[in-house]
């Protein structure tokens, strides 16, 4: 099909925002900036890695925040609307979806496991490359289809277990690659197989964050802006509140015995005008990445975005090898000549895994992975839309929610 330019902008869009956030999130970690002064050292600050990965699911919550005024906006515009439609008393009578809070209580609870889950992925991060990082994330799909199978009853085909099958194999390999690399250097594999650990574990968290969301949220008919944004406040409150001043409070490696100590953050910020630059792309590539995932989910559909998903994964990669040898070799990452291969065959094997499980190919030479005839698609009424997650909902001109699939790779 023929794209428009419209189109064309908004998927360039989500693939550049999306990008962004990985680059820069792992940018900040590259970091070696003086911090807060430290007790155990005479009160002196001494330059060192920013590692604060729960400092920067704050940051990224705050940009989840900024969804609120994109969804405030698209409600005034479609209300304006109505009212030029329809008589007051009329008004009354709007569909649920447009007489919503914006206040969600229930939205609270996939929160916490978006703060769980990202923390988690960020903390993995710092123990393993950007590249690997977003290639390992690819694992959602593996527990979002067994928690759908176990939780929502979605029945899976054939194709859908060879693509969590295929999927399992890349990430062997991925994971193979970056052990691997780790024991040939001098930092060694056990960080890095923690690591990894902790990043399948985030995706993990993730695929429940979905299964949450489908069951709790689709039913009120949320927008998915409103969701977004709504977790970003919640979150807020629980990381400023709560989380990060029981981190400043719990003994740990970090300055002044913390296990994060905030403080050193917000000096190391203010110390290095690079870092403040790689918080605020950061900050922005996550609320524009969500405005624009949402925007080509409407304009065309859910598979566009999981393939622009997976090209993302090939840009951060490249983008972090121009970086490390045109650049600065301080950030982005070398092409491990001893190893590389086998994450690159890691990477296909996901790519592979990915496009049969949201059924984007299909091998028409295997009986059980052959596509099936789909003619009781055409005849499923509007009022009846297929079953799937809040966050990858697919509009029609009056913004009305019609939830299509999860795809696998959403998650910031």
């Amino acid at each position: 099909m023929a794209f428009s330019c419209l189109q064309i902008v908004l998927m360039v869009g989500m693939l550049v925002t999306g990008s962004i956030n990985t680059i820069s999130k792992k940018a900040q970690n590259d970091c070696v900036v003086k911090g807060y002064p430290d007790k155990s050292k005479n009160n002196t600050a001494e330059p060192h890695e920013f590692n604060h990965p729960w400092f920067q699911t704050l940051i990224m919550f705050i940009g989840e925040t900024i969804c609120l005024i994109g969804f405030v906006i698209v409600r005034k515009r479609e209300r304006d609307k109505r009212k030029n439609e329809f008589s007051v008393t009329a008004l009354d009578e709007l569909p649920k979806q447009f007489q919503n809070r914006l206040v969600q209580l229930v939205v609270a609870f996939p929160t916490v496991c978006d703060l769980i889950g990202t923390s988690l992925a960020g903390i993995g991060l710092v123990y393993v490359d950007a590249s690997v990082w977003q290639m390992l994330r690819g694992s959602i799909i593996i527990f979002a289809g067994i928690l759908s199978k176990i939780f929502l009853k979605r029945k899976l085909r054939a194709i859908h277990w060879s693509g969590m099958l295929v999927t399992m194999c890349g990430l062997v390999l991925v994971g193979c690659s970056s052990v691997f690399k780790a024991k040939s250097s001098s930092s060694g594999g056990s960080k890095t197989l923690l690591g990894i650990a902790l990043i399948l574990g985030s995706q993990m968290v993730s695929a429940t964050q979905m299964v949450i969301e489908e069951l709790f949220l689709k039913k009120r008919s949320l927008h998915p802006l409103h969701v977004v944004g709504m977790e970003g406040a919640y979150g807020v409150i629980l990381m400023s509140a709560i989380v990060l001043p029981a981190m400043y409070y719990v003994p740990g490696a970090d300055v002044n015995n913390s296990y994060e100590n905030s403080l050193d953050a917000l000096y190391q910020i203010a110390n290095e005008p690079r870092l403040l630059v790689f918080c605020l792309l950061y900050l922005t590539s996550i609320a524009f990445y969500n405005y624009f995932g949402l925007a080509v989910t409407r304009s065309l559909t859910a598979v566009h975005r999981t393939l622009i998903d997976a090209c993302r994964t090939m840009l951060v990669w490249g983008a972090d090898l121009i970086i490390y040898y045109a650049f600065d070799k301080d950030f982005g990452e070398p092409f491990d000549k001893q190893f590389g291969l086998l994450q690159v065959d890691g990477f296909f094997f996901l790519l592979i895994g990915t496009a049969l499980y949201n059924e984007l190919v299909h091998v028409e030479c295997i009986p059980c992975l052959r596509k099936p005839l789909r003619d009781v698609d055409f005849m499923v009424s509007p009022s009846t839309p297929p079953r799937g997650n809040i966050q990858s909902a697919e509009f029609s001109d009056s913004d009305e929610i019609n939830t299509s699939e999860k795809t696998p790779l959403l998650q910031d």
